[in-house]
């Protein structure tokens, strides 16, 4: 239920396009909410004439925004529906994962992670998973998540930052780096984490530092040079 492209179309943000792939059933429920609501179905209007806009029951096609029901295990099905709504992958690209890859095995994101390597010239990969998952900590949340039937086959890749850049790394990637949650949460501005907590009261604050600790952002790229990078400044 991701809202990203209308933020990024609402600050004027927008890539050349932009792309979304989920379970088919989730895309589903996400097509019933843009069709009937007048602020996300106008917005995709706005952008391009009726006569370009595909849509059924599993696929949303648009001039700058598509969603695609797929599952990222059946590469040879993801390539042709991407293909199907013209990705162009000679253009610079930005890749983004959450919490998707811990979810398969680590054979099958691997095959993903050389998948996007191989297909993308120039492009840079961001993954937000665990991480840490061999502490006490880590250990009680996969027990959490195994009473609920929620079980994740790939955490053994999540046992350190190391682990998490090694995968990228040895899956066609020119460079890796990771942080810690709250590695990253520190170097937020003062007045962007001011504006965080002031959303929510947090008395357990020890508790969400624990919690940041086995979450991780991944980062990776291929064709640097042409990426900008040295152009953004912390």
């Amino acid at each position: 239920m991701d809202t990203a492209f209308w933020t990024l179309k609402d600050e004027g943000l927008l890539p050349r396009k932009y792309f979304e792939v989920d379970f088919p059933v989730i895309v589903t429920r996400k097509l019933h909410s843009i069709k009937f609501k007048s602020l996300l179905s106008k917005t995709n209007l706005d952008l391009h004439s009726e006569e370009t806009l595909q849509m059924d029951g599993q696929m949303l096609d648009s001039k700058r925004y598509a969603i695609i029901g797929a599952d990222l295990r059946d590469l040879p099905e993801l390539e042709e529906k991407l293909k199907k709504c013209n990705m162009n992958t000679q253009l610079p690209t930005l890749l983004m994962t959450e919490c998707v890859l811990v979810y398969m095995t680590p054979e099958q994101s691997a095959n993903l992670l050389k998948w996007a390597a191989n297909n993308f010239e120039t492009a840079m990969f961001i993954n937000y998973e665990q991480v840490n998952m061999d502490d006490r900590f880590g250990q009680i949340m996969i027990e959490n998540l195994r009473r609920r039937q929620c079980d994740l086959a790939g955490v053994e890749t999540c046992k350190s930052l190391e682990s998490q850049k090694e995968r990228l790394l040895s899956n066609g990637w020119e460079t890796a780096s990771a942080v810690n949650m709250m590695e990253l949460y520190s170097r937020l501005p003062r007045a962007e984490v001011s504006r965080i907590e002031s959303l929510e009261f947090l008395d357990e604050m020890e508790l969400l530092e624990q919690l940041m600790q086995h979450y991780c952002l991944c980062w990776a790229t291929r064709g640097g040079s042409e990426l900008g990078l040295k152009e953004i400044t912390c």
